[in-house]
């Protein structure tokens, strides 16, 4: 898609950016003391995630594509991209073959990442040769993880590889890599709900929130 000059493709939330109130939204009940803020509700991830469909939908060459799909946080991601991708093939008047795979990427211990990645599960990656991989993460941080995937992933010669991320982070470090799509770039806060969790906490929230420290210490491992 053309860009203009200047113009970034992806909703950027700067540092100043006020939060919304979780009194305003419908929160479990039992998360309701553990938020601190709402920063993207769910409604707003939604018409983001179908323009981000119409944009791959529009640059993806014809298939066939495997969208692979990195859990456990990228699946609510993938599920609704998927069914405005599904859309667009069925009424735009183009459209091309989708395959689908999974693959866990273990690099996390609390809220730590301990430097190693841990490539668990997915069919047998030979099976990417020469078709276009779609990956599909939830959020990118200092982007060694997904650095490390691609270059695994390219051994097996895929015909190209391309990265949808939902979130990326404003660590304050330079990032080892940048995803093809993005959805928001979010400031450096800890964030779960839309599937991304803490030590399996939060995949059930709808809107992405922001988790404080002393909830952070109150579900650490």
């Amino acid at each position: 898609m053309a860009e203009e000059k200047g113009e970034e493709n992806f909703i950027k939330l700067k540092e100043d950016f006020q939060a919304y109130s979780k009194k305003n939204f419908c929160i479990p009940k039992h998360y309701e003391d553990d938020l601190e803020t709402v920063l993207i509700p769910r409604g707003l991830v939604m018409d983001r995630v179908e323009r981000m469909a119409r944009d791959i939908h529009g640059e993806m060459k014809s298939g066939p594509i495997v969208v692979l799909c990195v859990l456990k946080g990228g699946y609510q991601f993938m599920k609704d991209l998927l069914h405005f991708i599904n859309v667009l093939n069925a009424n735009s008047g183009r459209s091309f073959q989708l395959g689908i795979d999974f693959i866990r990427v273990k690099s996390y211990v609390n809220d730590n990442s301990n430097g190693e990645v841990k490539v668990i599960g997915g069919d047998d990656m030979s099976n990417l040769t020469g078709k276009h991989v779609l990956i599909v993460e939830d959020i990118v941080e200092t982007g060694k993880t997904m650095e490390r995937l691609v270059a695994l992933l390219k051994k097996s010669n895929p015909a190209s590889i391309k990265v949808a991320s939902l979130l990326v982070k404003r660590t304050g470090k330079p990032c080892a890599f940048t995803p093809d799509y993005i959805g928001f770039e979010i400031p450096n806060y800890f964030v779960v709900g839309y599937a991304l969790d803490y030590n399996e906490y939060f995949r059930d929230l709808d809107h992405i929130c922001v988790l404080p420290p002393r909830s952070v210490d109150k579900y650490r491992m």
